[in-house]
This record gives structure tokens, C-alpha cells and sequence, in this order.
């Protein structure tokens, strides 16, 4: 399996200059191509294929560009291949093809925005503490941790805060960690992030909303500055690095969290919750999207992948909220502000969330239901009682057989008919019992 290894670098200010003009390259052949391709489509005629725009893109316009040529033909053809490949997931998003992911129509690249170019096979050289570019040089590298092998690609990142790193793409196998035999259900909130079958409650970080004041602050003031003056990009950067904070902060959580959570289950069943519309409601969008839901099941899955643990996702329209986790019963729709509730089939008390993650266990694994039943039967036992008659001898024979009352009840409950009830039966006249505990 693949995987990423990213790594701070420190470039110079000469390998800066030589690093963006690099990404400005990548970025005219981006949208050159991607302006003549959007010409064909007009004219209604087909895209081109990539050696038809390598041709045209880069060697003839190397002919004509001059500075195309002072950096590295690697990113160029990796930047064309890129779009290639968008326009072909495009496609098949179009025309319906299972399991195809809805995308949208390749965009134009911005040099406000984040910067990458690519390298690949033998162009680049990692070194101790430096890490060779052609037509760059050798850049200053932080190794946190070792590579799992030798990588087959490194990208070139530039962030909005201006910081730079290199992320390798390298293969690596599967670490089977010892197994623990023990399962968990999983209900994402917003209050709780994480709610866990077990009755445990992971509060989130929430990095956005403790840093909500700070960064209105900062934007009012950018809002307030000249465009395209030096006063403008001292704010923006200000801005940037904030956002990078928030994003560091609520990274570190679902990493730790997720790691975590892979090292004591061995299986674990998350909610198939429909993020997108989710964040569409303009009371929770803010909310949700600083949580990080969507981040926390995409690491969970694949450190499951790398672990060699189980990983189970349910389907969204499973009445987790609605169910009891004891007897099974639907209680129906429930407010967003009912916190705990009452079962009306079997009286038990539940938490709203606890109950969640309860049922998101059991539609994979129906024996925790049992046991809750089980459990629930044991904790209320059934009182039994002797009733003796005082009606007259011959009717107390009656009254006294116990087997001959259950019998006549039993027959009572499965007969299909109405039957006529006589009003000197004794089973009728209640007055002529008194009833006896068993535990008197």
C-alpha cells in the first residue's frame, strides 16, 4: 500500500525565488491548457490527449517562452498529466459509471492559493539533511521520522502562510498489531465529538471557535489596508498563519484520537453521516466543519488498513437515535435538544448519545443486544404469588389447583373465540381470593 511522508523544508532566499518561479510555470500550463481545452469544447470539437498538449504546452512553447526553459520539464508534464486525469474523473462523473465520484470541471489555479509541483524518478536525490532539485539545489530538510522505503515521487508544497514542504509517496506493509479482541460503535456529535458504546465522551478541541475573536480581528484589519501594498501582505500572512494553526491543532487531535482508537479495537463501526448536507444548514455549518468528521473517518480507515484492524461503516438511515438499546423499541423522531430519554416499551433510561453508539455496534454485532436483554431481565426479577379461596369447599378445589387455573387462563388467552363468561365461575368473582406472596 501507498503511502504519504511529509517533511518541512528551509529553502534560501535565492532557492525561494527559483521555487516560485517554478510554480508560476506549472501554473501558466495549467490554465493555458485548460483555456484551450474549454476553446475545443466551444467550437465543439474533442479534448485534446496529453502528448497532443505536451507538444503544444511545453515544446513549442519552449520555443517561444524563454523562461519555460530555466526550470525543471519534470513538474511541466506532471502538471499536464494532472489535468488529464481530472478531465477523465469528470467524465466519468458525468456519465454515471458505479462508484464513480461526483467531481466538478477542472478549475483555473490561482497564485493566491496553494502552490505544488511534482517530481519523479530519478530528478531529485535525497540526501542526510538536504534534499536535491534539479535547477533548485540542495534544500534543508527536517527528517521527523525515517522513510518506509525508497519514495517514488516527491511534491513540492507551499502553503498560504508561505511555508514549504516536501511530501514523498512511498510504498509500504501492513503492521498487524496484536489483537485485543474488543469492538466499539462510534456516534460523532457536536457537543461530544465522539460518543463510544462503552460510555466514554471525547470532548473536541473546537481550534475555530477559541480563535473566532482573534481572527475577525485580523481580517478587519486587512479589509482595511491597500490593495497590492506591503501593508496588505504583512495582514494577509497574519490571517494565513492563524487558519494554519487551527488547522495544525485540529489535526493533531483526529491523528491522536484515530491512533488511539486503531491500538485497543479491533473492530470499529462508524455512522455513514452525510457531511455535505450537513454543513449546508447555516446554523451548524461553522460548527461542523471545525470538527473535522469527514477527516477523522478517512484516518481512521486507513491507519484500520495499515493496522490490520476491522473497519465497519452502517448505513445513515439506521434509527440509531430512535431505537433502544435494551428492548429494541422505536420511540420515534427526537429534538436535537433531548439529551436523555425514557424507553415506553421496557422503562429503561437512556443517554442520547451512549444509546447512539450502542446501536451503531449492534447492527454489526446483534449479540450485544442479547446481552443487554438478558442483563435488563436479571436486574428486574418477576414476583410470583399463590392465590387461596375462601369461596365453599366445592368451589375452593377449583380456586386451590394451581395447575387448573394456569391451564384455564392459557386456554383463555389462545381460544380465538368470545366466549360467553358465566357470572357464578369463580375465576370471575376476584372477591373470594386473597393473594399470598412467595417471598413473605
Amino acid at each position: 500500500m501507498k503511502a504519504r511522508y511529509r517533511y518541512r523544508i528551509y529553502p534560501n532566499h535565492i532557492q525561494i525565488t527559483r521555487i516560485n518561479q517554478l510554480f508560476g510555470c506549472c501554473r501558466y500550463v495549467w490554465n493555458q491548457s485548460l483555456a484551450y481545452c474549454n476553446q475545443l469544447y466551444v467550437s465543439g470539437q474533442k479534448k485534446p490527449s496529453y502528448t497532443d498538449l505536451t507538444k503544444q504546452f511545453i515544446t513549442q512553447a519552449k520555443k517561444e517562452l524563454v523562461w519555460l526553459k530555466e526550470v525543471a520539464s519534470t513538474p511541466l508534464q506532471q502538471c499536464l498529466k494532472d489535468l488529464d486525469q481530472a478531465y477523465k474523473n469528470f467524465f466519468n462523473s458525468c456519465s454515471g459509471k458505479p462508484k464513480a465520484i461526483k467531481v466538478k470541471h477542472p478549475k483555473f489555479k490561482s497564485r493566491k492559493s496553494r502552490q505544488t509541483a511534482r517530481f519523479v524518478g530519478a530528478n531529485y536525490k535525497v540526501g542526510q539533511d538536504k534534499l536535491y532539485l534539479p535547477k533548485v539545489g540542495k534544500i534543508k530538510i527536517v527528517w521527523s521520522r525515517l522513510l518506509a522505503s525508497q519514495p517514488t515521487s516527491v511534491t513540492i508544497i507551499k502553503d498560504s502562510d508561505n511555508r514549504y514542504f516536501a511530501s514523498f509517496v512511498v510504498e509500504t506493509l501492513p503492521e498487524p498489531l496484536p489483537k485485543t479482541e474488543n469492538s466499539i460503535g462510534i456516534d460523532l456529535g457536536i457537543s461530544t465529538f465522539a460518543t463510544l458504546s462503552n460510555g466514554d465522551k471525547i470532548e473536541g478541541p473546537k481550534p475555530l471557535k477559541q480563535n473566532l475573536k482573534k481572527l475577525a480581528k485580523f481580517q478587519r484589519k486587512l479589509v482595511r489596508t491597500e490593495k497590492g501594498s506591503k501593508r496588505r501582505e504583512r495582514r494577509r500572512l497574519r490571517v494565513a498563519k492563524l487558519h494554519a494553526k487551527v488547522k495544525d491543532i485540529r489535526t493533531y487531535f483526529l491523528h491522536k484520537l484515530s491512533t488511539d482508537l486503531v491500538k485497543k479495537y479491533d473492530t470499529i463501526v462508524l455512522e455513514d453521516l452525510n457531511v455535505s448536507g450537513m454543513v449546508k444548514n447555516r446554523k451548524l455549518s461553522k460548527t461542523i466543519s471545525d470538527l473535522g468528521w469527514r477527516k477523522f473517518r478517512i484516518l481512521t480507515e486507513a491507519k484500520c488498513e495499515k493496522y490490520g484492524k476491522e473497519f465497519r461503516v452502517i448505513d445513515r438511515w439506521e434509527p440509531t437515535s430512535q431505537k433502544c438499546s435494551c428492548c429494541g423499541f422505536k420511540g420515534g423522531k427526537k429534538e436535537l435538544n433531548v439529551r436523555e430519554w425514557t424507553c415506553l416499551s421496557c422503562g429503561a433510561h437512556h443517554d442520547r448519545d451512549i444509546n447512539a453508539a450502542v446501536n451503531i455496534l449492534e447492527v454489526v454485532q446483534p449479540k450485544t443486544k442479547v446481552k443487554a436483554v438478558k442483563e435488563t431481565v436479571a436486574e428486574n426479577p418477576i414476583q410470583l404469588s399463590l392465590f387461596v379461596s375462601e369461596a365453599p369447599p366445592q368451589e375452593a378445589e377449583v380456586a386451590e389447583g394451581q395447575p387448573e387455573t394456569i391451564k384455564r387462563t392459557w386456554s383463555r388467552r389462545n381460544s380465538t373465540r368470545k366466549k360467553v363468561v358465566d357470572g357464578n365461575d369463580v375465576s370471575t368473582r376476584p372477591e373470594f381470593f386473597k393473594q399470598l406472596s412467595l417471598f413473605d
